[in-house]
């Protein structure tokens, strides 16, 4: 998230905190409006954890499959 700071406040002209609250507003919203393993991957590039592209179709024939194991 360091990285991103860096630029908000470059390309704005914005402080450190100004930015850091700037982008967390902007994580909230985009989490808002995700379902839960994508707000998940959000939260993971926001902490500069390494993430995996997630397949949407995978993950729902993967959700499908399971629903059908006895």
């Amino acid at each position: 998230m360091d990285e991103l700071v860096k630029q908000v406040m470059e390309r704005t002209g914005i402080s450190e905190e100004q930015a850091r609250g700037a982008i967390q507003t902007v994580a909230e919203f985009v989490k808002a409006k995700l379902p839960p393993p994508f707000a998940g991957q959000v939260d993971a590039f926001l902490s500069g954890a390494p993430t995996q592209a997630i397949d949407p179709v995978q993950g729902l024939l993967g959700s499908l499959g399971g629903m059908f194991n006895m």
